[in-house]
């Protein structure tokens, strides 16, 4: 039980919504059978109607794991995008490179390897969209990295930022975690009340926050 959403209402949209086919549903096995955290499949369909809608030219990602969501991220815009993810574990990056280049996005999705807190740095340009789904106690630091890289009119969306109920009530709060809960707390009351950005919080998958930026910071 993760104490976001009743696991029978879970259960009923997971199955309701269309299933994933070909590379992606691939990956979607491997990602269990390995333990890899993905995006849930009720939050990828989400964010298939926000791309759809968004139309992205240059998104960058912090987490790309065995490169799901940017192949997702890719195929729903048509491979009319460039995304620029970051990951420092090496099996993943291993992983990830084999499924991009299978997918035929080599030169649609680029990899920077090692840690996030040093290739993001580095990171050139405005983006229309940021994606982060990395280390749950840093996400304030990495968005304070990238928000001047965000054009005005572009969204970031923070995933698992509910992380199994335990932002929202400190009755499931698992003590070795609470460090880690004390800053997504922090980091949602930031988001949420910045003037320069309109967020929502989103009680589906592990919890989904989406800001759009309305003026400069």
């Amino acid at each position: 039980m993760d104490h976001i959403v009743n696991e029978l209402v879970k259960e009923y949209i997971n199955n309701t919504l269309k299933p994933s086919c070909g590379m992606l549903k691939e990956m979607e096995i491997y990602a269990q059978e390995n333990e890899v955290p993905i995006i849930h499949k009720e939050v990828a369909e989400m964010l298939k109607v926000l791309l759809k809608l968004k139309r992205p030219k240059r998104i960058l990602e912090v987490g790309c794991a065995i490169g799901y969501s940017s192949i997702f991220f890719a195929s729903v815009l048509d491979n009319d995008v460039e995304i620029i993810t970051t990951e420092r574990n090496e099996k993943m990056i291993e992983r990830a490179k084999k499924n991009i280049k299978e997918a035929g996005l080599e030169s649609k999705i680029k990899i920077l390897e090692g840690d996030a807190e040093e290739t993001l740095k580095n990171v050139k340009g405005e983006f229309d969209m940021i994606f982060i789904d990395a280390a749950k106690g840093q996400y304030k630091l990495f968005y304070d990295m990238l928000i001047d890289k965000v054009r005005v009119g572009g969204i970031i969306i923070s995933d698992n930022v509910l992380y199994q109920g335990m932002i929202a009530s400190d009755e499931y709060v698992i003590r070795r975690k609470k460090t880690i809960v004390k800053r997504m707390r922090n980091y949602l009351n930031y988001i949420c009340t910045a003037q320069y950005l309109d967020t929502s919080i989103i009680p589906i998958g592990d919890g989904v926050a989406i800001s759009y930026k309305n003026k400069d910071n």
